[in-house]
């Protein structure tokens, strides 16, 4: 899980992730398109996203199609995220006067 905050930790591997979401089956050139940074950047950034197996990749004749898996981010919402949704958010804040309510326990 930690691949998956370090991969989700840059903005430009977040704009990759948003752009796959909108459109799977991106190539290289096409995720590139319209970022002040070479092609061989964003094949850095992307080999990263395939390490935290955030993206899938299949061969296509000579392209490389690159596509949005989402099981990593809905298992780390599970895990990390969905303790806290039960908690008001003045308690999350740190705020003393919250009335606290404990996080319920999602499987």
């Amino acid at each position: 899980m930690t691949d998956t905050f370090v991969a989700l930790s840059d903005p430009t591997r977040r704009l990759l992730l948003d752009r796959l979401s909108e459109e799977g089956g991106l190539t290289l050139s096409d995720l590139s398109d319209n970022l002040p940074m070479t092609r061989q950047a964003v094949a850095k950034h992307l080999a990263v996203l395939e390490s935290a197996e955030l993206v899938a990749s299949e061969r296509d004749g000579r392209c490389k199609r690159h596509y949005l898996n989402p099981m990593p981010l809905a298992k780390m919402a599970r895990r990390w995220l969905g303790r806290f949704e039960d908690v008001p958010l003045g308690a999350m804040a740190g705020y003393a006067g919250a009335s606290v309510t404990p996080p319920t326990h999602h499987p």
